[in-house]
């Protein structure tokens, strides 16, 4: 099992007892999903986390924590933690916090429909 397998077992063994989570593939990886908002993904970048803006500062003062860039900007309220930087222990908390943050936000609408990719013919 590789780390990032591990680091995904591990954050759906945690989010399990949360109703409303479902997994999506996103970002390489995995995506965990509450009410339809993400809360956390798995990739060989690491782990991302949902923190909002006003907790973005507190999580890169940790060794392995860096925000979250797509394609040279910044995302504001999310951070990136190394996998091999998160301890058990740790990952609970960081997965409590994220979670308690997209609690605060409004459940979307889940689609039920498959995304369709290229041109219809």
């Amino acid at each position: 099992m590789t780390a990032e397998e591990k680091l995904a077992a591990d954050v759906r063994a945690h989010l399990s007892s949360m109703v409303a989570v479902r997994e999506v593939k996103m970002f390489g990886g995995v995506g965990f999903m509450l009410n339809g908002n993400l809360v956390a993904a798995v990739s060989k970048r690491g782990l991302l986390l949902r923190l909002g803006k006003d907790r973005q500062n507190h999580v890169p003062a940790r060794p392995g924590a860096r925000p979250m860039e797509m394609r040279g900007r910044t995302m504001e309220g999310y951070v990136y933690v190394d996998p091999l930087a998160v301890e058990n222990s740790d990952l609970k908390a960081l997965l409590d916090e994220a979670s308690t943050f997209v609690q605060t936000l409004p459940s979307k609408a889940v689609s039920r429909r498959p995304v369709r990719k290229g041109k219809r013919t």
